[in-house]
């Protein structure tokens, strides 16, 4: 007997077939009992027939609660009225276990619950299509950078030093005899991986030990970064724009189901079409004012600022030369209005704010040595950063795609703890 996928069950039309799953839910009516079986690749109805179904299979029917796992043997059948527009009319069950009264009941559940049984809740339908979605995000993102000639590296994830601030490390120690941290980003290797390949990016984890509870923030989060060499900031700008496209024609294309059950606006992001909108970070100022937000000079966004300016477009922005004071060290300052640097944040519409942060990394060994100093850094960490500027410098860019807000946006999710499968929150460790 053939074992197939419910997603493939559509070639197999007139045909006795196995289909191997968890129930769902069950009900009956009359002399007919109905079995919705998933699998991970969707949900097919099962109907049992009395007089049609052997015995066995109607009397299993009553000890079966919600996540039992089953083979379902039958003939399958077009159905419109049936999920996926087919049916498996049953022959036989069989249970590999009869599970336990499940603890997620079909009613309202509070997050903390929810996130205390995140283990389970993964199976649930909604959660089935953000994580597609993720997959989907993940696979597209490395597909275009594949087709952009980019080689593929992987970044440490235990590092010495810090990249990105000293106050946001996660430490641990490394054999009793020194400090080590988990890694904050993994741009300052792809900068070495750049000057031996050209074009390289990562994915992975990464991590900060930043105290915040808003919706846009995890301890533990995934991020796409690749670096350029021989590039300036112009021409990461232009990646970027088309790498939030190939994401979004990708989403579009292979996961209407995903979105629909989501209650996704499609419009919304049908619209994510080059060219994006450009604005300085002077701009952006203006922006706020004119909100009512007035801001300093000099001050970074926070998440209020960044909703109202991705608020005041209908695509992602591009916000370009920020005070270089709130930039990180590595970032080149531009030469010709020295206190800004040559840095790119692009937020996402409908307030989601910032999914890429990147820049032209500074290419000056002298310069680079004086801004880890001002940043009270220790040099020693960093020698084998600088040797790249001492044995062939060029002008290099890059940026980093965190791909929990990026999904956040695309699924139109209120929190990106739903856009991971198991979150890492300051108050989150379990499960």
């Amino acid at each position: 007997m053939a074992i197939v996928k419910i997603d493939a069950v559509g070639g197999y039309e007139g045909q006795s077939v196995t289909i191997c799953g968890w129930l769902t839910h069950k009900r009956s009516s009359g002399r007919i009992r109905f079995l919705m079986l998933r699998d991970g690749t969707g949900t097919i109805q099962a109907t049992l027939i009395k007089g049609e179904t052997n015995e066995h299979a109607l009397d299993l029917y009553s000890e079966l609660l919600q996540e039992s796992s089953l083979a379902v043997t039958g003939t399958v059948r077009r159905d419109k009225r049936a999920p996926g527009g087919y049916e498996i009319l049953v022959s036989d069950v069989e249970a590999f276990q009869v599970a336990d009264t499940y603890p997620i009941a079909p009613k309202e559940h509070g997050v903390g619950f929810l996130m205390d049984h995140r283990h389970l809740w993964l199976r649930s339908s909604r959660q089935w299509a953000i994580l597609h979605v993720r997959h989907t995000v993940i696979n597209a993102a490395r597909r275009f950078f594949d087709d952009q000639g980019f080689t593929l590296l992987d970044a440490p994830i235990l590092t010495g030093a810090s990249c990105e601030g000293t106050t946001t490390l996660f430490e641990t120690d490394y054999f009793g005899d020194r400090k080590a941290y988990l890694s904050q980003s993994g741009q300052l290797y792809m900068e070495a991986g750049a000057m031996a390949f050209g074009k390289v990016y990562c994915c992975g984890p990464t991590f900060r030990a930043e105290k915040s509870k808003t919706r846009r923030h995890l301890t533990e989060f995934w991020m796409i970064e690749p670096e350029v060499a021989f590039a300036d900031l112009e021409t990461i700008m232009k990646l970027a724009e088309a790498l939030i496209v190939a994401i979004v024609e990708e989403v579009l294309k292979t996961r209407q189901q995903e979105l629909h059950l989501l209650e996704r606006d499609i419009t919304r992001i049908e619209k994510i079409r080059p060219p994006f909108y450009v604005i300085s970070y002077d701009e952006a100022l203006q922006i706020l004012k004119d909100a009512g937000e007035s801001l300093p000079w000099g001050e970074d966004f926070g998440g209020s600022q960044e909703t109202i300016v991705s608020n005041h477009f209908d695509k992602p922005v591009l916000i370009h030369r920020y005070p270089a004071q709130i930039k990180a060290f590595y970032m080149k300052n531009d030469p010709d209005r020295s206190e800004v640097a040559l840095c790119l944040d692009v937020l996402a519409p409908e307030g989601y704010g910032e999914i890429i942060g990147g820049g032209q990394r500074e290419d000056d060994t002298a310069i680079l040595k004086e801004k880890i100093e001002e940043a009270e850094l220790l040099a020693e960490d960093f020698k084998w950063y600088l040797d790249l500027r001492r044995y062939g410098s060029v002008p290099h860019a890059g940026f980093g795609l965190g791909i929990e807000r990026t999904v956040a946006w695309l699924c139109g999710l209120e929190h990106v703890r739903e856009s991971i499968p198991f979150p890492r929150l300051m108050d989150r460790l379990y499960p």
